[in-house]
């Protein structure tokens, strides 16, 4: 059964049941000493690429926006036995040419990986998808708040929600986690680990 460490802010690591390691937005928190065999990179601010702090497998591959979002095309990748495809990312800081999400597939488990977004037009083909988690942002800043968020996850969904980067220059804030009324809430401080 995969697992799912969330790091704090936008970063968590995600452990397939055969042991292959992925990262997504590496940049927060611990929990970087299993070697990556897989990193994910949603765009390219400071606080989701720091692909240097994880350790990495003499064969790891990267996977930034730049690759996911070729010629204005969000593409496909099949990397070791996982399904991954790119999906739009976009608010009014953050340009959907440079900006992707992740739908990626693991161990028969679907996660959307939303990266810095608001509410996309693509998000309505989502429930089709039949997606077992989402991890949204809501820090209303740099992203939509909590309100927009919780109404994303009523379009989205996905049979668990995953409030991320919720509060800038903090790793997590549990009070304003715990006011997030969307539907399957699911509530992961930093360092804790889950069973997908």
């Amino acid at each position: 059964m995969a697992k799912l460490l969330y790091q704090g802010h936008g970063s968590f690591r995600i452990t397939a049941s055969d042991g292959t390691t992925i990262y997504v937005d590496p940049y927060a928190g611990e929990g970087y000493d299993l070697p990556a065999d897989l990193i994910l990179v949603t765009h390219q601010h400071g606080d989701h690429n720091q692909t240097d702090k994880p350790t990495k497998k003499e064969n790891c591959r990267i996977i930034s926006n730049e690759e996911a979002l070729s010629d204005g095309v969000h593409q496909h990748f099949f990397v070791l036995g996982m399904d991954i495809q790119a999906v739009t990312a976009q608010n009014k800081n953050h340009d959907p040419l440079q900006c992707v999400g992740y739908i990626l597939e693991v161990d028969g488990v679907k996660i959307y990986i939303s990266g810095d977004t608001s509410t996309t037009a693509q998000m309505s083909t989502f429930p089709a998808l039949s997606l077992d988690y989402a991890l949204l942002p809501g820090d209303g800043i740099y992203n939509m708040d909590l309100a927009e968020a919780a109404e994303c996850a009523k379009i989205i969904g996905a049979k668990h929600n995953i409030p991320i980067h919720i509060k800038p220059g903090a790793l997590f804030d549990r009070s304003l986690a715990e006011s997030w009324m969307a539907p399957n809430r699911l509530i992961i401080e930093p360092n804790e680990e889950i069973s997908l």
